[in-house]
């Protein structure tokens, strides 16, 4: 029994799938009432078939027949969809439609009512009309006699120089069928400008606030028309009375001296600051502080003479405010330096300190520059040549104190005799080099011996030849400025005072000390010699005669001395009175050249 009861509802349902719909109201069509079991008709006062709406729509909706309404629902649809737009529950049966939310287009209203005596609905559809609102198109909104930008974006702002009491002039215009009035906010100054409109429209404002401040603003143009419709259009605008600072401006390649007169002066515009103001628009300078000329270029290339000079610049702004001057010294050097020489310390073999070395140059214009100046140095065999021999090149000193330094070396024991060779790179502030000639310095021996001249002295000068009266002794004293440990030759030799270039030392007597003698730096000793035969004899005494020792200075290895052998004869000495025949021709000469006649 069950089973049957399911099967007859299932076969009801499916009757009720396959019976045909009622087709859907058509907005080009005369919608006719549903079926009803009321008896109620429902009426739209408007709007007409095919009117256009704008604006704010009242629409009414009135019942005839039998029966009692106790709501009615408005709705309005495209014809995509029903939407609601008012429901009562009272008479006067009413809504409002607001078309300006609405785009444009054709449109239907419809109204469902309920009739409380039989408890069912009733509907009524509207003609069908167009909606057609007419937005307010904004075609002007400007401010005059702006000095730059166009006013668009706030990348390109409308920039003026109005005083604080001056005037700005705001413009505008617009199109629409019922226009009523526009108001103008986000302006300069104290409060807004008063509404243009309702009724007769100035389009525009003289806004003078009398407290124009500089800065930025978004002025904002909202249009209105009698359907409550709108538009809005923002402009960006500027006050600039401030002129804008020269900035870090770069002197040719270097930023100081230039060693040429033609000089590029760059960032003009790009290091200018204008703050929050209008922008640089150029660059005017001046190099007699009097007559000004401009550029609109970030660069500048001028001629200046040799010396210190000073360019003025000052920047302008693109609503023509004139910064402050700026004074750019702008030096020009075209002269190389000039060098005097090199101030070295004596090299020596023992020395241990590093040597002080330093080239003397000047520059009158922009100086020396020390920083980038340089010595190089190297060791050669015979000091000429313009490479070092021993080391193969040139070796620059690296201590970074450009032309006053030190040269430091493991030993200078290993450089005795060799020369050290020197050259300058001198350099100018401005760049301008030269390079000196090759400078030789040679490396003496440390070690130095002499005749000690006070404690080396002869007893006789003039004395009678022969082994047993000739006889002359020297006491000698040999000196080293530092211990030696080594043996040292010493020789005693003589040669006639009158001989010939040819004629050679005779050695007398030769010594060798013997190793550390001199390791105290003195050493004594007494030497004898027998002068036999008469006249002028030279005696020297020679340390190191083949010159077998190092030494700094050889020529003071030798002494000298001068003895005379003489034999006097007793009786009387010769005079040094002349002869009487002498006296007796010169007489006779003199009265021949009394007696000689006048020309």
């Amino acid at each position: 029994m069950r089973g049957t009861g399911s099967v007859l509802l299932l076969a009801v349902l499916v009757l009720a799938l396959v019976q045909p719909m009622a087709p859907a109201p058509s907005l080009h069509e005369p919608q006719v009432p549903l079926s009803s079991t009321s008896s109620l008709a429902l009426t739209f006062s408007g709007p007409s078939e095919g009117e256009s709406v704008t604006g704010l729509l009242s629409v009414s909706v009135t019942s005839t027949g039998t029966g009692n309404l106790s709501w009615v629902r408005v709705e309005v649809s495209d014809g995509s969809g029903w939407v609601e737009v008012g429901n009562r529950s009272s008479s006067p049966w009413f809504a409002q439609l607001d078309t300006t939310t609405m785009t444009n287009g054709s449109y239907q209203l419809r109204a469902v009512g309920h009739d409380a005596d039989v408890d069912a609905e009733v509907t009524g559809f509207s003609s069908n009309f167009i909606i057609a609102n007419q937005v307010p198109v904004i075609t002007a909104f400007t401010v005059l006699n702006p000095g730059a930008g166009n006013g668009t974006s706030s990348n390109d702002r409308w920039w003026f120089a109005t005083p604080a009491n001056g005037t700005l002039q705001f413009r505008w215009g617009a199109s629409d069928d019922d226009l009523e009035r526009a108001t103008l906010s986000n302006v300069p100054g104290t409060g807004n400008p008063s509404t243009d409109g309702p009724g007769t429209l100035t389009y525009g404002w003289d806004w003078t606030p009398g407290d124009l401040t500089e800065g930025t603003w978004n002025p904002r143009l909202n249009v209105l028309d009698a359907s409550g419709l709108s538009a809005t259009l923002t402009r960006f605008i500027g006050i600039d009375r401030t002129g804008p600072d020269i900035g870090t401006i770069t002197v040719g390649s270097s930023g100081g001296w230039q060693m040429n007169n033609d000089i590029t002066l760059n960032g003009l515009k790009s290091t200018a600051d204008d703050g929050f103001g209008s922008g640089v628009a150029s660059t005017e300078y001046s190099l007699d502080g009097a007559s000004w000329q401009s550029t609109d270029a970030d660069s500048l290339d001028l001629t200046l003479p040799e010396g210190e000079n000073i360019v003025r610049l000052r920047s302008v702004d693109r609503v023509g405010n004139v910064g402050a001057v700026t004074q750019l010294p702008v030096n020009v050097d075209l002269t190389p330096p000039e060098g005097y020489g090199w101030v070295v310390e004596e090299l020596t073999t023992n020395r241990v300190l590093p040597a002080p070395i330093r080239y003397v140059a000047e520059d009158a214009g922009s100086g020396i520059d020390h920083t980038a100046s340089t010595i190089e140095y190297g060791f050669d065999t015979n000091g000429v040549g313009s490479i070092p021999d021993i080391t193969g090149r040139w070796i620059t000193l690296g201590n970074n104190a450009g032309l006053n330094t030190t040269l430091e070396l493991a030993s200078w024991a290993t450089k005795s005799g060799q020369y050290l060779l020197l050259r300058a790179t001198v350099i100018d502030g401005a760049g301008n080099t030269i390079v000196t000639p090759t400078a030789s310095f040679q490396v003496l021996p440390g070690l130095d011996m002499m005749w000690n001249a006070t404690n080396t002295t002869i007893d006789r000068l003039i004395v009678r030849p022969g082994q047993a009266t000739g006889g002359v002794q020297i006491e000698s004293t040999v000196d080293a400025n530092e211990g030696y440990d080594g043996t040292v030759v010493v020789r005693l030799e003589t040669a006639p005072a009158d001989r010939f270039a040819a004629v050679d030392w005779t050695v007398m007597e030769s010594r060798t000390l013997p190793a550390g003698s001199l390791s105290n730096g003195t050493h004594s000793m007494t030497w004898n010699l027998t002068v036999t035969v008469q006249g002028q004899l030279d005696i020297r005494v020679v340390i190191d005669p083949s010159d077998t020792i190092d030494e700094y200075n050889e020529g003071n290895n030798a002494i000298h001395f001068v003895v005379t052998g003489a034999t006097i004869s007793p009786g009387l000495v010769p005079s040094f009175a002349p002869s009487i025949g002498l006296l007796l021709l010169a007489g006779l000469l003199c009265g021949a050249v009394t007696r000689r006649p006048r020309d």
